[in-house]
């Protein structure tokens, strides 16, 4: 009868635990509601000259969910490059033109237009550039960042 009582005050503690860490999960995790109105855009020089960033969530050097928008000028040239984390982009407005390999190579990108994605996995050597303004939706777990095969190639920051 003991065995019992222990038995069934062990699985009360049980659910009643869960319980507490569902509400605290639930506490942590808030829901996300954006419009394009909504966005802060930022300077991002470390992406490319006159590109800008809005970050909806996450942290980006942390290893935690993110999602954030480019949004690049016409003419932007990002050369061979890699990320740390799968890139997920999907691209909002505009066109992409993505290149895969360690040579800026234009003739060899495929042009991404508005609603097209693309994914790419960690340390996938890859180029980019724009004929027009484009906006580009990037989603993946961190740490994310931009590493280029000549490290003369990065965008210089003041």
């Amino acid at each position: 009868m003991k065995i019992k009582r222990v038995e069934t005050w062990l699985t009360v503690m049980f659910v009643v635990s869960l319980c507490f860490i569902s509400f605290a999960l639930a506490e942590e995790q808030k829901h996300i509601m954006v419009t394009p109105a909504d966005l802060k855009w930022a300077d991002a020089p470390t992406v490319a000259p006159g590109a800008k960033i809005a970050i909806i969530e996450g942290v980006l050097k942390e290893p935690m969910p993110f999602t954030l928008r480019l949004k690049l000028p016409a003419g932007t040239k990002l050369p061979p490059h890699t990320h740390p984390a799968v890139e997920r982009v999907t691209v909002i407005s505009g066109a992409l033109y993505l290149g895969i390999g360690e040579k800026f190579e234009p003739k060899n990108a495929k042009a991404f237009n508005a609603g097209s994605v693309a994914i790419m996995p960690v340390g996938m050597k890859m180029f980019a550039f724009t004929k027009k303004e484009t906006i580009i939706q990037l989603h993946g777990t961190g740490p994310w960042g931009i590493s280029y095969i000549d490290p003369a190639d990065a965008p210089k920051t003041k």
